[in-house]
């Protein structure tokens, strides 16, 4: 199944990190978390990439153009390096269509500027790519194989959140203050598979997840999979570090090519502690 990844943003609240950079690019540990999103696809079987490409596009060319079996691979260094043997490769059975969709595109746009290199087919996957999770995939694609929406999305619970919910009642008394992980909200955790019904829903200039979804989902066309286990995102200074520090670890939850990851049941995920 073709996956569509949207690499076009600045990354504006990773400045610091991301001027010189597209969001995606920013590193954790030796790879940049686009790589760790396509490592996640590859290792449920789902090789053909279609990237929205925006800002510094160039980078992400680039990157691949002149990609480094070495950084995340052993091998074997012989006849003064003239000789180099590879354990295991990275990308060697992966296709990548590199697509300049606008470095000011709406994701709905860039969307539906990849529409053609998808071939019609019916069904495909969707990723932000500034999100890592150890969710069984082939779950969800089953699941929304087997109904009639159009659309489908995981929702994830943000753990690592710095802001706490407050509840109220109508005359402002404060009934509870809770950190976010307790507080039973459900985000979008930017993991998508959807039908080529979508195109029929967006106009230029939307937002995919608002006026597009919306309309679905007044129809009913849109369902969500629930998912309370490993989902980080990298939106801030704080998120990269909670990530690389469990890229550090060894132990990261979402490298599931290393973790041992069996049957498409994931390893026990690292509690994140507001």
């Amino acid at each position: 199944m073709k996956v569509v990844l949207f690499c076009g943003g600045a990354g504006m609240r990773l400045r610091g990190y991301s001027e010189d950079v597209p969001k995606p690019m920013v590193t954790i540990g030796s790879r940049p978390v686009l790589w760790h999103v396509m490592k996640y696809y590859a290792h449920f079987g789902h090789k053909d990439f279609i990237l929205c490409l925006g800002y510094k596009a160039n980078v992400i060319k680039d990157y691949f153009l002149q990609y480094e079996e070495s950084v995340s691979n052993d091998f074997i260094f012989s006849d003064g390096g003239r000789k180099l043997e590879f354990m295991q490769r990275d990308i060697d059975d992966w296709k990548i269509t590199f697509v300049d969709t606008g470095s000011r595109s709406t994701i709905a746009d860039r969307l539906r500027l990849v529409e053609p290199y998808l071939n019609g087919d019916e069904m495909f996957l969707a990723n932000y790519s500034d999100g890592l999770t150890d969710f069984p995939l082939p779950q969800m694609i089953e699941e929304f194989s087997q109904r009639d929406s159009y659309a489908s999305f995981l929702s994830v619970q943000p753990r690592s959140s710095s802001l706490d919910t407050v509840h109220l009642d109508n005359d402002g008394s404060v009934r509870a203050i809770k950190c976010m992980k307790d507080s039973n909200i459900w985000v979008n955790g930017g993991y998508f598979v959807l039908r080529k019904d979508v195109f029929r829903y967006i106009k230029p200039g939307e937002e995919l997840v608002y006026e597009p979804f919306q309309r679905m989902i007044s129809e009913g066309r849109v369902w969500s999979q629930r998912y309370s286990g490993f989902w980080q995102c990298m939106d801030t200074f704080r998120d990269k570090q909670i990530l690389d520090e469990l890229e550090a670890s060894g132990t990261a939850p979402w490298r599931l090519w290393k973790n041992g990851h069996k049957n498409g049941q994931p390893v026990a995920a690292q509690a994140v502690v507001c």
